[in-house]
């Protein structure tokens, strides 16, 4: 029988509010409001020391975590181009080790940790591997908290990290700005221009944590976010309202994101924009999900992207 009593943490914010609007077809939803932590530990062993010194936090936590089937944590910092290390760790870091620590007392079986893709940086094929390297201050931040969760001891309660990549949906500022570039004579692809590039719509998101917290099937400690069927070309064309970008020889485009990610290591706002660059030109791929394999279908297609564009256009 499917898991029907989830807290979420993080209800309100720009994932956990579809993560809600999807729990609420499954059963019940607790929201639970996040705490606002910050954290000068940049290591596990003092992450998990911090956590251990929150026992007020902890207390008021376990108790509302009481009678959980699962805990969802869709809160965090996710500003790629914060440069505020306390607050970016203690939101990404800290927080989950906090709320896991009393998601295992209160009893809670399973446990849904919202990561990022990020934490894979360049890799050639997004997957569930541990293989992870951060490289700006964000993503070194959800880098530790994934690797604080990995190595918590939480008997009894399953712990399941999931990496979303870049999400998007009206009004989201990457969103907007993707669009107006789509729009724009700087619409520019790499050759050949059928590339995959990770992208996903919210509500496919929200979608995907909702499944991850309710299915009776037995989650890997890892999950990435499957493919959506996004081409560079395809983004670029449909957040254009049909406009084709212009293809760019690939030698260019490696150059130009090279040259950004060299400056994007003495100037840390660069590496975030190096990333974006790297994806909008070249893409990068996808290994199969756990998700397609246990039957989740996104449920927002190819149509999802061309109402956001016309809503970003309105």
């Amino acid at each position: 029988m499917p898991r029907s009593r989830v807290v979420l943490v993080g209800a309100t914010g720009f994932v956990g509010s579809a993560v809600a609007e999807a729990l609420a077809a499954t059963g019940e939803v607790v929201p639970v409001p996040s705490p606002r932590l910050t954290s000068t530990a940049r290591t596990v062993d003092d992450v998990l020391r911090a956590a251990a010194e929150q026992g007020d936090v902890h207390a008021d936590l376990v108790r509302r975590f009481a009678g959980a089937d699962a805990v969802v944590n869709a809160a965090g910092n996710p500003d790629a181009s914060s440069l505020d290390l306390d607050v970016l760790y203690g939101a990404n870091a800290l927080l989950p080790a906090v709320l896991l620590a009393a998601a295992a007392e209160a009893g809670a079986p399973r446990f849904v940790h919202v990561s990022s893709a990020v934490v894979q940086n360049d890799h050639p094929v997004l997957d569930d591997s541990e293989d992870v390297h951060g490289f700006s201050p964000y993503s070194g931040s959800k880098v530790l908290g994934e690797h604080v969760l990995r190595d918590a001891a939480t008997p009894g309660c399953h712990v399941v990290r999931y990496r979303p990549p870049s999400v998007h949906a009206p009004g989201r500022r990457v969103t907007r700005m993707i669009t107006r570039i789509a729009g724009s004579p700087a619409a520019t692809v790499a050759r050949p221009g059928q590339q995959p590039t990770p992208q996903a719509l919210l509500p496919n998101v929200g979608s995907a944590v909702a499944f991850l917290a309710t299915t009776d099937r037995v989650p890997p400690a890892v999950v990435h976010h499957p493919s959506e069927g996004v081409t560079v070309t395809t983004l670029m064309s449909d957040l254009s309202g049909g406009r084709a970008p212009r293809r760019v020889p690939r030698s260019l485009a490696r150059l130009l994101v090279a040259t950004a990610k060299l400056v994007g290591r003495v100037h840390q706002p660069t590496a975030a924009n190096a990333r974006r660059l790297e994806l909008l030109w070249l893409g990068q791929g996808q290994a199969p999900s756990w998700l397609t394999e246990a039957g989740w279908q996104a449920p927002v297609g190819r149509e999802g992207w061309q109402a956001l564009a016309a809503g970003e256009a309105s």
